[in-house]
C-alpha cells in the first residue's frame, strides 16, 4: 500500500487513428493527509475543496457528485475536517480530481464556541493569504492542525492569535527583528515568549492590557507591511469588534 505523499500510476493505452502508433499514458494518483480550509459548490452536485497538506501545500480538488445523497464523499467534506485522501493530478490546471477520502477528525468542538471558530477561521485565512499553492508546507501544516486541536481546551485568549501569527511569520522567514522595533522591553520579551513557547506556556502568559494593545497594533501594521494586506477576521478573532 502506498504511503502518504507517495505517487501511484495507473497505465492505460490510447490507440491513435494510425494502427501502428500506440501511446502509453500515465494517470498520476497521489496520496496525502489534508485539512479542509474551504469548500464551495461547483455544480448542483459537485464541490471544490481547498486543502492544506504537508506534502503538496495548498491544493484544490474537484469532488464529482459530492453533494448527492448517495455520494461516497457524503459527510466527509466540511470546514476543518482532517482526512487522508488521494487525488488524480491535473496536468493542465491546479484543480485536481478527488478520488477517495478517509475521514480522521472533524474538530467538532470548534463549533461549540463562536470565539474558537473565529480564531480557527482567521488563522486558516492567514495561512491561505501568506502561502503559495502547490508548495510543500511541512511546518505550517502541523502549526495549524495543532492549533485546531488546542483551541477547545482553553478559553479564547488574544495571545493564542499573537502566538500563531508570530510562529507563522517565523516559518515564512519574516520574524520581526525586535531590536529594530519601538516595542517596549516588556512587550519584546512577550514576543519572544510567544514565538518560542509551546501552547501550554503561551496559555499561561498574562500580558497586561497595555502590552496586548501594543502587540495587537504592532502585528496589525507588520502583517500589512510584509504581506500586503490584513487577513479577514483578525479583529473579530481578537474580540475588538472592529473589521
Amino acid at each position: 500500500m502506498p504511503v502518504l505523499g507517495q505517487l501511484e500510476t495507473s497505465r492505460f493505452i490510447r490507440v491513435h487513428s494510425c494502427p501502428f502508433v500506440v501511446q502509453l499514458r500515465f494517470q498520476m494518483v497521489e496520496r496525502t493527509q489534508g485539512l479542509i480550509l474551504r469548500t464551495r459548490p461547483l455544480t448542483e452536485t459537485s464541490l471544490i475543496i481547498h486543502w492544506l497538506t504537508p506534502d503538496f501545500g495548498r491544493i484544490a480538488t474537484f469532488a464529482k457528485g459530492a453533494r448527492r445523497s448517495n455520494s461516497p464523499f457524503r459527510g466527509k467534506l466540511d470546514l476543518f475536517y482532517l482526512a487522508d485522501f488521494n487525488f488524480s493530478r491535473n496536468r493542465r490546471s491546479e484543480l485536481h480530481t478527488l478520488r477517495e477520502v478517509v475521514l480522521r477528525e472533524t474538530h467538532s468542538a470548534l463549533r461549540e464556541e463562536l470565539a474558537w471558530l473565529q480564531h480557527a477561521s482567521y488563522c486558516a485565512t492567514l495561512v491561505e493569504q501568506t502561502t503559495e499553492t502547490e508548495t510543500p508546507l511541512p511546518a505550517i501544516f502541523p502549526l495549524l492542525t495543532g492549533l485546531l486541536g488546542y483551541l477547545p481546551k482553553q478559553p479564547p485568549q488574544p495571545q493564542t492569535i499573537f502566538a500563531f501569527e508570530l510562529k507563522l511569520l517565523n516559518e515564512l522567514g519574516l520574524k520581526p527583528a525586535l531590536a529594530k522595533t519601538k516595542l517596549n522591553p516588556g512587550t519584546q520579551q512577550l514576543v519572544q515568549a510567544l514565538t518560542e513557547g509551546g501552547r501550554a506556556s503561551v496559555a499561561g502568559l498574562e500580558p497586561s492590557v497595555a502590552q496586548t494593545k501594543e502587540l495587537r497594533l504592532f502585528l496589525h501594521g507588520y502583517l500589512i507591511f510584509h504581506c500586503g494586506w490584513l487577513a479577514r477576521g483578525r479583529e473579530a478573532a481578537l474580540g475588538t469588534g472592529q473589521e
